[in-house]
């Protein structure tokens, strides 16, 4: 499932690139934009040796997501040939509110069968795509949406996209049925929004496991003792996944990429996980993580990164001149298991990877050190902020209940903001988990870090839309307020989503 774009294959279409781009911005987009097509379908993955049927995006090639060109609308034509509703929101995209991609807010899903057209100037970057029903992302309904920039296309380098996913057998259903879920607690409203339908989940995913014991309970994953904070405990993971994957695949039977001796490769990385935080350990190769959530930064070099879910990472790679394989691995945050892909030169013969290293990951950037390290390469303009917010994430274990405000979906108070008007969000989680919280219809830029033990820090921060917030911290963002719509703000954590981790902000003009 990897995209990848050779020197040769850069050469080949070059003088056709050149052409085009000398063309007014709005021939351009018309001559670049031919109508695409996308099939939300079921598929059939090897997994270690075990058939699993899950969801796809398939594109007219019959592979999944979508690469778009410099110049070039997002112009697709979705159709949904699942035998249950769905509808697939444009992470990262700023469309039309009508094209978002959210049920009910305004468009209804789409029913069996139906399709729906989209056209909008997409911004460039990586990207991803991904149903709006969290059970259906919990099933792989998500593929890469990677647009191509102009420098992109002038550079020579090999371009690669990693996907990476959390898998289990178990289905959606019983995953959240063996989440504990204590008496009273009130689930998401099935009705105005219908997050969780779409795969029989409004009756058995909520439903308490019988006892509540966590030492019982099915995908209950150890916590970590948070640094500076005695007698306190995070927890990492609530889920055990029965396979991490990297483009479909373990490391069972890697994908190899083949590339160029000491050529230069960008690896274009998505986090498309359901729960799972990952570290990217590049290995005896040196990176340069030059761009985040599909926007750019000043370059920062190092060979692990972390990013959370709904996050993207681009890397760039100087490869070695000598003929070799380079594992590029995806560490599933405080444990052990691993996936990822193999980087080999033409001859270079590849060895067997262990899906389980000697020792587990730390957490990803409780101290916040990785997001206060970026910068942007271009900054929001700067003006006064017209109104603050705080967002206070909360929510416990036991019962398994996660808010914003104090409120769940349906109970929730939208957040208020006047288009074209500069907002500051400051989210203070109060959890014992992180949260990566993200806004639909803006890119936002990271302006504060704070908690712990330290003050709050004015940065300017990377551009994102998906923010990473450790337990007891504070992220500040900045955004200017776009279109006049309710733009949903949620937690990426499907299981925290699934039980009410969402609210909106509206936007009046």
């Amino acid at each position: 499932m990897s995209f990848r774009y050779t020197r040769r294959r850069f050469m080949a279409t070059t003088a056709a690139s050149a052409a085009a781009l000398s063309l007014p911005a709005g021939l351009l987009a018309q001559a670049n934009s031919p109508l695409q097509t996308l099939r939300a379908t079921r598929r059939t993955l090897d997994i270690n040796g075990q058939a699993a049927t899950v969801f796809g995006l398939e594109n007219a090639a019959g592979r999944q997501g979508l690469i778009l060109n410099p110049g070039e609308r997002f112009k697709v034509r979705l159709e949904n040939a699942l035998d249950i509703e769905t509808i697939i929101h444009w992470h990262g995209q700023i469309p039309p509110n009508d094209q978002d991609g959210v049920p009910g807010a305004p468009m209804p899903a789409l029913r069996p069968g139906e399709t729906r057209d989209y056209d909008f100037s997409p911004l460039a970057g990586t990207h991803w795509m991904h149903s709006h029903f969290p059970v259906q992302e919990m099933q792989l309904l998500a593929a890469p949406l990677i647009v191509r920039s102009p420098e992109d296309v002038s550079q020579d380098r090999q371009e690669v996209v990693l996907i990476l996913q959390d898998f289990s057998f178990t289905s959606p259903d019983e995953l959240m049925a063996n989440i504990d879920h204590g008496p009273g607690h009130g689930a998401m409203d099935h009705g105005a929004m219908d997050h969780a339908s779409g795969a029989g989940m409004a009756g058995g995913m909520m439903s308490r496991m019988t006892g509540g014991d966590h030492g019982d309970m099915q995908g209950m994953s150890r916590m970590g003792a948070m640094p500076g904070m005695q007698g306190m405990e995070m927890d990492l993971n609530d889920i055990d996944f029965d396979a991490y994957l990297a483009n479909d695949r373990t490391l069972s039977d890697p994908e190899v990429v083949r590339v160029e001796r000491g050529g230069r490769v960008r690896l274009r990385i998505i986090n498309a996980a359901a729960a799972t935080v990952f570290w990217i350990d590049t290995g005896s190769i040196e990176g340069r993580l030059v761009a985040v959530d599909g926007h750019a930064i000043v370059p920062r070099s190092g060979r692990r990164f972390g990013f959370a879910m709904g996050q993207r990472l681009d890397l760039e790679l100087d490869l070695p001149a000598e003929e070799g394989a380079w594992p590029i691995l995806a560490l599933r945050e405080g444990e052990r298991e691993r996936t990822g892909i193999i980087l080999a030169s033409p001859s270079g013969e590849v060895a067997r990877v262990a899906e389980l290293s000697d020792e587990a990951a730390s957490a990803f950037d409780y101290d916040l050190a990785q997001e206060s390290s970026l910068r942007a390469r271009a900054s929001l303009p700067r003006r006064d902020a017209a109104s603050r917010e705080m967002v206070m994430l909360g929510g416990t274990m036991s019962p398994y209940r996660w808010t914003i405000n104090d409120r769940t979906w349906g109970e929730h108070t939208p957040i208020q903001a006047r288009s074209g008007e500069r907002v500051e969000m400051m989210f203070h989680n109060m959890s014992m988990m992180a949260h990566p919280m993200h806004l639909h219809g803006h890119v936002f830029q990271v302006v504060g870090i704070g908690g712990r033990n330290i003050g709050m820090q004015r940065i300017d921060g990377a551009m994102r839309d998906t923010v990473h917030i450790p337990p007891m911290s504070m992220v500040t963002i900045a955004f200017d307020a776009g279109e006049a719509a309710r733009w949903m703000l949620h937690c990426h954590h499907m299981p925290h989503l699934i039980t009410g981790m969402m609210t909106e902000l509206v936007v009046t003009t």
